[in-house]
Formats: C-alpha cells, sequence, structure tokens
C-alpha cells in the first residue's frame, strides 16, 4: 500500500523513493532515484530530478524545477518559482552532465519566491532568501539576503524573525523566546 498521496496528475517514476505523509500535486514529475522524506508538500508543476535529495518536512510550492545536484535539509521551504542550476556554463550542444555542481540547502533554510540559486552554492542552516533574489556565492546560517547578486542585509531566526543585536552580540527572538549571539559574523544558539 502507497504510504504517499499523489494526485492522478502527477508522474512518478519507477526508483523514486518517497516517504510517509508526502503529498505530490498537480502535474508535478517525481523522477527515478531521488529521494523525498516524509511529510512533504510537493507543489502543482513540479519537478524533482534525479538524485535530489529532499529531507523530511520539506515544502515545494508550484513551478518549482529541482535538479539533480540538489539537497535539501529537513524543514527547507522553497518558494514558488525559486530556480536551482547545476552547470555554471551550459550550452545547448554540449553536454556537461559529468560537471553538474552541487548545491546544499541547510535544515529549515528558506528560499523566497522567484529567488535565483547558481549552483556550487551552499545556503546555511535557517537562512532566508529573499523573493526574487540571486544567489551568487555561499550563504552562512541565519543570514537574510536580498537582491541580484544577493547580498546580506541581517540574520533571522529559527521562526522566520529578523534578529536585532544589542551591543553586546544578543537577540532575542520574540517567538520562539530564544537567544542568539553574533560574533565573528557567525550566528549561534545560546
Amino acid at each position: 500500500m502507497q504510504k504517499y498521496f499523489a494526485h492522478k496528475t502527477a508522474t512518478i517514476d519507477e526508483g523514486a523513493q518517497i516517504g510517509a505523509g508526502t503529498n505530490i500535486w498537480h502535474y508535478s514529475h517525481i523522477m527515478a532515484e531521488c529521494v523525498i522524506g516524509d511529510k512533504c508538500n510537493i507543489g502543482q508543476n513540479v519537478v524533482i530530478s534525479p538524485q535530489v535529495i529532499l529531507g523530511n518536512n520539506v515544502k515545494v510550492q508550484n513551478n518549482v524545477s529541482v535538479y539533480t545536484g540538489v539537497t535539501c535539509g529537513d524543514d527547507v521551504f522553497l518558494g514558488p518559482s525559486c530556480v536551482f542550476t547545476n552547470v555554471t556554463n551550459p550550452r545547448s550542444a554540449i553536454n556537461r552532465k559529468a560537471e553538474y555542481a552541487k548545491t546544499h540547502v541547510g535544515k529549515g533554510a528558506t528560499i523566497g519566491a522567484n529567488a535565483t540559486i547558481v549552483c556550487g552554492h551552499d545556503i546555511g542552516e535557517y537562512a532566508f532568501i529573499g523573493a526574487g533574489a540571486v544567489v551568487t556565492k555561499n550563504i552562512p546560517a541565519y543570514a537574510l539576503v536580498v537582491g541580484n547578486p544577493a547580498r546580506q542585509i541581517g540574520w533571522m531566526s529559527e521562526y522566520g524573525h529578523r534578529l536585532i543585536f544589542n551591543t553586546e552580540g544578543e537577540a532575542v527572538c520574540p517567538e520562539g523566546n530564544v537567544t542568539y549571539i553574533l560574533k565573528d559574523n557567525i550566528v549561534t544558539k545560546k
């Protein structure tokens, strides 16, 4: 018996691994050799390519293509129409499948609508990529980045609130009531 739900218009290739409680919606294509964790939500018109790994509770919104070379930790949010690449210099006439670059999205990270993640750059845990941003370098954990190219404008809590650090380098998340420490441009929980 199937442990996940797939809409009748979804295509699930043989060899795809899909966790319990996952929902796959209209016209999405789950390709062979990918791994999707438990309790994920795969929106409408999504493609999950071979060898992609999605952790548990990953939310993939409509019109997202997750290409070979991408891995996402648990609790990642991929906003509508965000884009991943897997080759830095694509040409139609040249096969570069052996050159796919890896991209890792850390646990709890958010990628906003229409953001582009250029391959070979990792996104740290709980980082927040603003809508429309173009990521062209590694993003540290808890960083808030916006723009093209993406530039860091602050820090975010695990609850998705902007952190305002005092002169001692501490900030408290208003929702989680958790204290964060900023030292040497690295954020950690107290």
